[in-house]
C-alpha cells in the first residue's frame, strides 16, 4: 500500500466516525417533529407547546455551543464527541421510557446540551486531520450524513412508531446511539488530532485565546447568516409535515415521504457542492444562486395551489439546490477561522443555528395553530434572501481562500 493510498484510508475512516456522529445528530434531530401529531394527541398539549420541545433543545445547545467549542480546542475533538454521542442516545431513551411531557422538556434540554457538542468538534478534527485538497469534500461528505439522517428518520420514524407506537421509537432509537457511541470509542485513536494546529493560511493571524477574534466583523457575519439559513429551514424541519397533512389533506405517512424527497435533494446536492466547493473560490455565488432558486420554489408551494405530482418533483429540485449551498457555507467559515481556533469559530457561528431553530417552532407553531400553513413556506423564502446579504457581506469582509480552492 502506498503512502498516498494510506493517507486517502485514513481520510475516510476519519470522514466515516465524524459523519456517524453528524448522522446521529440530526437523526435526534428529526425524532420528535414528524410525531407532532400523535404527541399532541397522546399529551393534549397545543401545537405551540410541542415548538417548545425544539425551542429548548435549541435553546440549550444554543448557550452550551460557543463555550463547547473553548472546550474542544482545549481538551480534545475526540473525547468530547463520543460523549455527546451518548448523551444524547440517553436523552432520548429517556423520553420514551418517561412517556411524559413534562420529562421530554427536560430531557430536551439534555439533548440540547449534547448537540451543542457535535459542530465544533466535528469541524475541529477534520480541519486537522484530513488533506487540505479534500477538506471541501470532506464538510460535504460531514454535511450529506447529517442530511442523510433528515432524509431517513421521518418516514423511518413514523413507520416504526405505526408498528410499535412512539415510546418504542425513541427507546430504539436510544439504543441505536449508543451502539454507535462504542463503535467510535474502538476507533478513538482516528478522532484524535495533533496537538499543533494544520498550517496557517496566508493572512491569516493566530487564533490564540481572545475572544475578539470571534467578533471580528467577517465572523459576525458567519454568525448571522447562520441565524438567517436556520430561520429558512428550521421551520420547514419542524412543521413540513404537518404542513403537508393540513395544504393537501394526505396522511401523515404521505407527508412523512414528501418531506423525506425534500430532504433526500438535499443530501444529493450536498455531494455535488462539495466537489463544487473544492474547485472555486467563489463560494458565495454559490450560496447565492442556491438561495434565489429554493426561495422562488418556496414562494410558487406557498401561493401556486398544485398536486402531489408536482409538489413532490419541486420538493427535491429545491432539497437539491439549497443543498448545494452548504458545503461553500462552512468554506466560508473555514476560510475566517485561524487553524488553531477552528472549534471555537465554529462552535460560535453555530450557535446561530440555534438561535434561529429556538424562534422559528414557536412562531410557526402558532401559525399552524391559525390554520395558515402556507405561511410556513413564505418566512422560508424570505429568510433565504436575508441569508444573501448576511453571506456577500461575510465574504467581502476579508475571508481568507483556502490554497486548496481552484477556479473553476
Amino acid at each position: 500500500m502506498t503512502l498516498a493510498t494510506a493517507a486517502a484510508r485514513r481520510d475516510g475512516s476519519v470522514i466515516g466516525l465524524v459523519g456517524l456522529g453528524h448522522f446521529l445528530s440530526h437523526f435526534y434531530i428529526f425524532l420528535l417533529p414528524p410525531l407532532f401529531p400523535v404527541l399532541k394527541e397522546s399529551f393534549g398539549v397545543s401545537y405551540v407547546e410541542l415548538g417548545l420541545l425544539m425551542t429548548v433543545f435549541n435553546v440549550v445547545s444554543g448557550i452550551t455551543q460557543a463555550p463547547m467549542g473553548f472546550a474542544v480546542d482545549r481538551w480534545g475533538a475526540g473525547r468530547l464527541l463520543i460523549a455527546g454521542v451518548v448523551l444524547e442516545a440517553v436523552a432520548y431513551l429517556g423520553m420514551g421510557v418517561s412517556g411524559s411531557y413534562t420529562a421530554m422538556l427536560v430531557l430536551m434540554a439534555a439533548a440540547g446540551l449534547a448537540n451543542s457538542i457535535f459542530h465544533p468538534a466535528d469541524y475541529a478534527i477534520l480541519s486537522a486531520a484530513v488533506r487540505q485538497d479534500r477538506i471541501g469534500r470532506a464538510f460535504s461528505l460531514h454535511t450529506f450524513a447529517g442530511f442523510l439522517g433528515n432524509a431517513i428518520t421521518p418516514a423511518a420514524v413514523v413507520l416504526v412508531a405505526g408498528l410499535f407506537g412512539w415510546q418504542a421509537a425513541l427507546i430504539g432509537a436510544g439504543v441505536i446511539g449508543l451502539g454507535s457511541a462504542v463503535l467510535m470509542l474502538l476507533n478513538r485513536g482516528l478522532l484524535e488530532v495533533a496537538a499543533d494546529p494544520a498550517p496557517r493560511r496566508p493572512g491569516q493571524k493566530p487564533g490564540g485565546g481572545s475572544m475578539a477574534l470571534l467578533f471580528s466583523f467577517p465572523i459576525l457575519m458567519c454568525f448571522c447568516f447562520y441565524i438567517a439559513l436556520s430561520m429558512s429551514q428550521s421551520g420547514l424541519s419542524s412543521f413540513g409535515p404537518t404542513a403537508f397533512v393540513q395544504m393537501y389533506g394526505v396522511g401523515l405517512e404521505a407527508a412523512g415521504l414528501l418531506f423525506t424527497v425534500f430532504a433526500t435533494g438535499n443530501a444529493v446536492g450536498i455531494l455535488a457542492g462539495g466537489w463544487i466547493a473544492d474547485r472555486t473560490s467563489r463560494h458565495e455565488r454559490v450560496a447565492v444562486a442556491g438561495f434565489v432558486a429554493t426561495a422562488a420554489i418556496m414562494l410558487l408551494i406557498a401561493f401556486v395551489p398544485m398536486q402531489i405530482t408536482v409538489l413532490a418533483p419541486l420538493l427535491a429540485l429545491a432539497g437539491l439546490l439549497f443543498g448545494l449551498i452548504l458545503p461553500s457555507r462552512d468554506m466560508l467559515v473555514r476560510a475566517a477561522a485561524p487553524p488553531d481556533a477552528v472549534g471555537r469559530v465554529f462552535g460560535f457561528v453555530s450557535t446561530g443555528l440555534n438561535i434561529g431553530s429556538a424562534i422559528t417552532p414557536i412562531a410557526i407553531g402558532w401559525v399552524m395553530d391559525q390554520g395558515r400553513p402556507e405561511w410556513l413556506f413564505l418566512v422560508a423564502a424570505a429568510f433565504m434572501m436575508v441569508s444573501i446579504v448576511t453571506v456577500i457581506a461575510a465574504r467581502s469582509g476579508g475571508s481568507v481562500t483556502p490554497p486548496s480552492a481552484r477556479p473553476i
